[in-house]
Protein backbone atom coordinates (compact mmCIF):
# COMPACT_ATOMS: atom_id res chain seq x y z
CA UNK A 1 0.00 0.00 0.00
CA UNK A 2 1.30 3.34 -1.15
CA UNK A 3 1.58 6.05 2.27
CA UNK A 4 1.36 9.80 1.70
CA UNK A 5 4.14 12.22 2.07
CA UNK A 6 3.57 15.63 2.70
CA UNK A 7 3.25 17.58 -0.61
CA UNK A 8 4.84 20.61 -2.05
CA UNK A 9 3.90 23.03 -5.15
CA UNK A 10 6.49 23.66 -8.06
CA UNK A 11 4.27 25.54 -10.59
CA UNK A 12 1.26 23.88 -11.03
CA UNK A 13 2.67 20.34 -10.74
CA UNK A 14 1.59 19.14 -6.63
CA UNK A 15 4.81 16.74 -5.34
CA UNK A 16 5.86 14.80 -2.81
CA UNK A 17 7.95 17.66 -0.30
CA UNK A 18 11.45 15.51 -1.07
CA UNK A 19 11.77 13.75 -4.13
CA UNK A 20 14.03 11.26 -5.86
CA UNK A 21 17.30 11.95 -7.99
CA UNK A 22 17.71 9.05 -10.02
CA UNK A 23 20.84 9.37 -11.41
CA UNK A 24 23.26 7.87 -9.15
CA UNK A 25 21.58 4.37 -10.13
CA UNK A 26 22.91 4.49 -13.44
CA UNK A 27 25.38 7.22 -13.76
CA UNK A 28 28.35 9.29 -12.03
CA UNK A 29 28.91 7.86 -8.66
CA UNK A 30 30.31 4.29 -7.59
CA UNK A 31 29.39 1.98 -6.43
CA UNK A 32 26.31 1.62 -8.90
CA UNK A 33 23.54 -1.11 -7.91
CA UNK A 34 22.36 -3.72 -9.70
CA UNK A 35 19.12 -3.75 -12.21
CA UNK A 36 17.36 -5.79 -9.47
CA UNK A 37 18.78 -3.60 -6.37
CA UNK A 38 17.87 -0.63 -8.58
CA UNK A 39 14.24 -1.68 -9.31
CA UNK A 40 13.52 -2.63 -6.16
CA UNK A 41 14.76 1.13 -4.81
CA UNK A 42 12.39 2.78 -7.61
CA UNK A 43 9.02 0.39 -6.29
CA UNK A 44 10.05 0.89 -2.78
CA UNK A 45 9.56 4.77 -3.42
CA UNK A 46 6.28 4.76 -4.55
CA UNK A 47 5.13 2.73 -2.36
CA UNK A 48 6.58 4.59 0.41
CA UNK A 49 5.17 8.03 -0.56
CA UNK A 50 7.59 9.65 -3.46
CA UNK A 51 5.65 11.35 -6.24
CA UNK A 52 8.17 12.95 -7.98
CA UNK A 53 11.09 11.29 -9.82
CA UNK A 54 14.00 13.10 -11.78
CA UNK A 55 15.86 11.60 -14.53
CA UNK A 56 17.59 12.95 -17.79
CA UNK A 57 19.08 11.76 -21.18
CA UNK A 58 22.79 12.17 -19.86
CA UNK A 59 22.37 9.47 -17.32
CA UNK A 60 23.72 6.21 -18.63
CA UNK A 61 23.36 7.94 -21.62
CA UNK A 62 20.29 6.96 -21.74
CA UNK A 63 20.27 3.73 -19.66
CA UNK A 64 18.64 5.57 -16.30
CA UNK A 65 15.72 6.40 -18.48
CA UNK A 66 15.14 3.03 -19.76
CA UNK A 67 15.32 1.77 -16.14
CA UNK A 68 12.29 4.31 -14.75
CA UNK A 69 10.92 2.94 -18.20
CA UNK A 70 10.41 -0.76 -17.25
CA UNK A 71 10.24 -0.18 -13.91
CA UNK A 72 7.61 1.85 -12.53
CA UNK A 73 5.85 3.15 -15.72
CA UNK A 74 2.83 0.91 -14.54
CA UNK A 75 2.28 2.96 -11.77
CA UNK A 76 2.59 6.51 -14.41
CA UNK A 77 -0.53 7.87 -12.62
CA UNK A 78 1.18 7.86 -9.27
CA UNK A 79 4.13 10.23 -9.79
CA UNK A 80 5.50 13.21 -11.86
CA UNK A 81 8.00 12.23 -14.04
CA UNK A 82 11.03 15.10 -15.01
CA UNK A 83 14.10 14.47 -17.19
CA UNK A 84 16.66 16.46 -19.54
CA UNK A 85 18.11 17.07 -22.72
CA UNK A 86 20.59 19.47 -23.97
CA UNK A 87 23.52 17.26 -22.47
CA UNK A 88 23.05 13.69 -23.98
CA UNK A 89 25.35 11.55 -25.57
CA UNK A 90 27.20 12.76 -28.65
CA UNK A 91 29.03 10.23 -30.95
CA UNK A 92 29.38 8.38 -27.91
CA UNK A 93 31.12 11.02 -25.55
CA UNK A 94 29.26 13.83 -23.47
CA UNK A 95 28.21 16.69 -25.31
CA UNK A 96 26.21 19.99 -25.19
CA UNK A 97 23.83 20.88 -27.93
CA UNK A 98 20.56 23.17 -27.38
CA UNK A 99 19.69 23.47 -30.99
CA UNK A 100 16.21 23.23 -31.59
CA UNK A 101 17.11 19.90 -33.69
CA UNK A 102 18.66 18.41 -31.12
CA UNK A 103 16.45 19.06 -28.36
CA UNK A 104 13.66 17.57 -30.73
CA UNK A 105 15.45 14.35 -31.61
CA UNK A 106 16.34 13.70 -27.50
CA UNK A 107 12.77 14.46 -26.43
CA UNK A 108 12.12 11.68 -28.70
CA UNK A 109 14.46 9.58 -27.67
CA UNK A 110 13.56 9.97 -23.76
CA UNK A 111 9.81 9.08 -24.72
CA UNK A 112 10.78 6.15 -25.77
CA UNK A 113 13.32 4.95 -23.16
CA UNK A 114 10.79 5.98 -20.51
CA UNK A 115 7.83 4.20 -22.49
CA UNK A 116 5.10 6.60 -22.15
CA UNK A 117 4.27 9.99 -24.59
CA UNK A 118 4.28 12.46 -22.00
CA UNK A 119 7.36 13.84 -19.80
CA UNK A 120 5.42 16.04 -16.62
CA UNK A 121 8.26 18.34 -16.50
CA UNK A 122 11.30 18.63 -19.12
CA UNK A 123 14.50 20.87 -18.43
CA UNK A 124 17.29 22.56 -20.25
CA UNK A 125 19.62 20.69 -18.96
CA UNK A 126 22.40 23.29 -19.01
CA UNK A 127 22.48 26.74 -20.56
CA UNK A 128 24.02 25.94 -24.50
CA UNK A 129 25.99 29.37 -24.76
CA UNK A 130 25.78 28.97 -28.57
CA UNK A 131 21.97 29.37 -28.92
CA UNK A 132 20.08 32.00 -27.93
CA UNK A 133 17.84 30.63 -24.86
CA UNK A 134 15.12 31.71 -26.51
CA UNK A 135 15.37 29.25 -29.62
CA UNK A 136 15.66 26.23 -26.95
CA UNK A 137 12.31 27.29 -25.00
CA UNK A 138 10.83 27.30 -28.37
CA UNK A 139 11.57 24.07 -28.87
CA UNK A 140 10.47 22.86 -25.52
CA UNK A 141 7.21 24.90 -26.62
CA UNK A 142 6.58 22.89 -29.24
CA UNK A 143 6.93 19.84 -27.38
CA UNK A 144 4.14 21.17 -25.16
CA UNK A 145 2.00 22.00 -27.92
CA UNK A 146 2.43 18.32 -29.16
CA UNK A 147 1.55 17.16 -25.84
CA UNK A 148 4.70 15.49 -25.42
CA UNK A 149 6.03 17.70 -22.74
CA UNK A 150 3.31 19.36 -19.63
CA UNK A 151 5.68 21.52 -18.12
CA UNK A 152 9.13 23.73 -19.19
CA UNK A 153 12.14 23.66 -16.37
CA UNK A 154 15.65 25.17 -16.47
CA UNK A 155 18.75 23.59 -14.83
CA UNK A 156 21.75 25.25 -13.48
CA UNK A 157 20.57 28.91 -15.01
CA UNK A 158 20.86 32.43 -13.80
CA UNK A 159 17.91 35.08 -12.88
CA UNK A 160 18.46 36.57 -16.16
CA UNK A 161 18.43 33.45 -18.27
CA UNK A 162 15.77 32.50 -16.06
CA UNK A 163 13.44 35.94 -17.29
CA UNK A 164 14.18 35.25 -20.99
CA UNK A 165 13.27 32.23 -20.56
CA UNK A 166 9.99 32.66 -18.92
CA UNK A 167 9.19 35.77 -21.55
CA UNK A 168 8.87 32.88 -24.12
CA UNK A 169 6.85 30.88 -21.68
CA UNK A 170 6.35 29.84 -18.15
CA UNK A 171 8.68 28.17 -16.61
CA UNK A 172 7.35 25.89 -13.92
CA UNK A 173 10.95 25.08 -12.43
CA UNK A 174 14.50 25.53 -11.83
CA UNK A 175 16.29 22.85 -10.59
CA UNK A 176 20.37 23.56 -8.86
CA UNK A 177 22.50 21.84 -6.46
CA UNK A 178 21.44 23.35 -3.31
CA UNK A 179 22.71 22.10 -0.14
CA UNK A 180 24.42 24.15 3.18
CA UNK A 181 27.81 24.01 1.38
CA UNK A 182 26.26 25.04 -1.90
CA UNK A 183 24.35 28.49 -1.45
CA UNK A 184 24.61 30.09 -5.29
CA UNK A 185 21.06 29.98 -6.10
CA UNK A 186 20.68 32.39 -2.64
CA UNK A 187 22.39 35.31 -4.86
CA UNK A 188 19.93 35.87 -7.03
CA UNK A 189 17.88 32.14 -8.33
CA UNK A 190 15.63 31.82 -5.13
CA UNK A 191 14.28 35.54 -5.39
CA UNK A 192 13.45 35.08 -9.34
CA UNK A 193 11.69 32.08 -8.51
CA UNK A 194 9.61 33.81 -5.78
CA UNK A 195 8.91 36.89 -7.53
CA UNK A 196 8.01 34.15 -11.14
CA UNK A 197 5.80 31.60 -8.75
CA UNK A 198 8.47 29.34 -10.46
CA UNK A 199 9.26 25.95 -7.82
CA UNK A 200 12.92 24.96 -6.89
CA UNK A 201 14.37 21.94 -7.07
CA UNK A 202 17.35 21.13 -5.19
CA UNK A 203 19.54 18.46 -6.38
CA UNK A 204 22.83 17.32 -4.35
CA UNK A 205 21.30 18.26 -1.10
CA UNK A 206 23.36 16.58 0.98
CA UNK A 207 26.85 17.89 -0.61
CA UNK A 208 27.40 14.96 -3.04
CA UNK A 209 26.85 12.65 0.12
CA UNK A 210 29.87 14.21 2.44
CA UNK A 211 27.57 15.91 4.35
CA UNK A 212 25.57 12.43 4.89
CA UNK A 213 28.54 10.95 6.18
CA UNK A 214 29.49 8.82 2.82
CA UNK A 215 32.77 10.31 2.09
CA UNK A 216 35.78 9.34 4.49
CA UNK A 217 39.37 10.80 4.49
CA UNK A 218 40.14 8.14 1.80
CA UNK A 219 37.64 10.32 -0.96
CA UNK A 220 35.86 8.43 -3.39
CA UNK A 221 36.61 5.46 -5.27
CA UNK A 222 38.73 5.79 -9.04
CA UNK A 223 36.05 6.66 -11.75
CA UNK A 224 33.73 8.21 -9.35
CA UNK A 225 32.99 11.81 -10.88
CA UNK A 226 32.97 13.58 -7.86
CA UNK A 227 37.00 12.63 -7.57
CA UNK A 228 36.84 15.35 -10.67
CA UNK A 229 35.64 17.88 -7.73
CA UNK A 230 38.10 20.11 -6.39
CA UNK A 231 36.06 19.65 -3.04
CA UNK A 232 37.02 16.04 -3.01
CA UNK A 233 40.20 16.42 -3.81
CA UNK A 234 43.52 17.20 -1.08
CA UNK A 235 44.09 19.42 0.45
CA UNK A 236 40.04 20.73 0.77
CA UNK A 237 39.00 17.27 1.47
CA UNK A 238 40.54 17.35 5.29
CA UNK A 239 39.06 21.22 5.97
CA UNK A 240 35.43 19.58 4.75
CA UNK A 241 35.12 16.79 6.62
CA UNK A 242 36.16 18.68 9.36
CA UNK A 243 32.72 20.90 8.86
CA UNK A 244 30.98 17.68 8.02
CA UNK A 245 31.85 16.60 11.68
CA UNK A 246 30.74 20.07 12.81
CA UNK A 247 27.47 18.78 11.14
CA UNK A 248 26.98 15.60 13.01
CA UNK A 249 27.59 17.41 15.74
CA UNK A 250 24.38 19.84 15.25
CA UNK A 251 22.27 16.47 14.00
CA UNK A 252 22.83 14.24 17.39
CA UNK A 253 21.90 17.67 18.69
CA UNK A 254 18.31 18.07 16.96
CA UNK A 255 17.76 13.92 17.44
CA UNK A 256 18.43 13.00 13.64
CA UNK A 257 21.03 12.36 11.10
CA UNK A 258 23.44 14.44 9.15
CA UNK A 259 21.13 13.97 6.19
CA UNK A 260 18.19 14.58 7.66
CA UNK A 261 19.67 17.92 8.93
CA UNK A 262 20.79 19.24 5.71
CA UNK A 263 17.08 18.50 4.48
CA UNK A 264 14.77 19.85 6.63
CA UNK A 265 17.27 23.22 6.37
CA UNK A 266 16.77 23.27 2.29
CA UNK A 267 12.64 22.85 3.08
CA UNK A 268 12.76 25.55 6.01
CA UNK A 269 14.68 27.81 3.06
CA UNK A 270 11.75 28.67 1.23
CA UNK A 271 8.17 26.64 0.85
CA UNK A 272 8.88 25.89 -2.93
CA UNK A 273 11.64 24.18 -2.50
CA UNK A 274 11.71 20.50 -3.27
CA UNK A 275 14.80 18.43 -2.50
CA UNK A 276 15.90 15.77 -4.74
CA UNK A 277 18.34 13.65 -2.77
CA UNK A 278 19.59 10.22 -4.45
CA UNK A 279 20.70 6.58 -3.41
CA UNK A 280 21.09 3.06 -3.72
CA UNK A 281 20.15 2.33 -0.28
CA UNK A 282 16.42 2.05 1.21
CA UNK A 283 17.50 2.35 4.22
CA UNK A 284 18.66 5.70 3.58
CA UNK A 285 15.58 6.37 1.14
CA UNK A 286 13.46 5.61 4.33
CA UNK A 287 15.75 7.83 6.22
CA UNK A 288 15.42 10.64 3.42
CA UNK A 289 12.17 11.17 3.27
CA UNK A 290 11.28 11.15 7.25
CA UNK A 291 13.11 14.79 7.31
CA UNK A 292 9.78 15.88 5.43
CA UNK A 293 7.95 15.73 8.96
CA UNK A 294 11.25 17.22 11.24
CA UNK A 295 10.39 20.24 12.80
CA UNK A 296 13.56 21.64 13.87
CA UNK A 297 13.77 24.73 15.68
CA UNK A 298 14.62 27.67 14.11
CA UNK A 299 18.23 28.62 16.19
CA UNK A 300 19.69 25.06 15.52
CA UNK A 301 19.12 25.17 11.77
CA UNK A 302 20.67 29.17 12.12
CA UNK A 303 23.44 27.26 13.24
CA UNK A 304 23.83 25.23 10.12
CA UNK A 305 23.53 28.49 8.43
CA UNK A 306 26.43 29.92 10.37
CA UNK A 307 28.69 26.79 9.77
CA UNK A 308 28.43 26.91 6.22
CA UNK A 309 28.57 30.73 5.95
CA UNK A 310 30.24 32.25 2.36
CA UNK A 311 33.65 30.88 2.35
CA UNK A 312 33.33 28.32 5.11
CA UNK A 313 34.26 25.47 1.99
CA UNK A 314 37.45 24.92 0.88
CA UNK A 315 37.39 24.62 -2.81
CA UNK A 316 35.62 24.91 -5.81
CA UNK A 317 32.21 23.12 -6.17
CA UNK A 318 32.93 21.97 -10.55
CA UNK A 319 36.40 21.31 -11.76
CA UNK A 320 37.35 24.27 -14.80
CA UNK A 321 35.65 22.15 -17.72
CA UNK A 322 32.22 21.77 -16.14
CA UNK A 323 32.44 25.11 -14.41
CA UNK A 324 32.24 26.58 -17.77
CA UNK A 325 28.44 24.55 -18.55
CA UNK A 326 27.17 26.28 -15.38
CA UNK A 327 25.45 29.67 -15.99
CA UNK A 328 24.06 29.94 -12.00
CA UNK A 329 25.54 33.10 -10.30
CA UNK A 330 28.80 33.13 -7.98
CA UNK A 331 28.73 34.27 -4.93
CA UNK A 332 31.18 37.48 -4.72
CA UNK A 333 34.73 36.23 -4.36
CA UNK A 334 34.07 32.06 -4.54
CA UNK A 335 37.11 30.15 -6.04
CA UNK A 336 37.09 28.40 -9.55
CA UNK A 337 39.40 25.54 -10.49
Amino acid sequence: MTTALPTRRLGALTVSAIGLGCMNLSHAYLQRPSADKAERLLRHALDVGVTFFDTAALYGFGANEELLGRTIMDRRADFTLASKCVLAEIDGKRGLDGSPQAITRVLEDSLRRLRTDHIDLYYLHRLDPKVPIEESVGALVRGVEDGKIGAIGLSEMSAATIRRAHAVHPITAVQTEYSPWSRNPEVAVLDACAELDIGFVAFSPVGRGLLAGGVGPQGVPEGDIRGAMPRFQPPHLAHNLDLATKLKGLADEAGCTMAQLCLAWLLSRRDFIVPIPGTTNMAHLDEDLAAARLDLPRPLLDRVDSLFDFGAVSGPRYPRDAQAQIDTELWEGEPLA
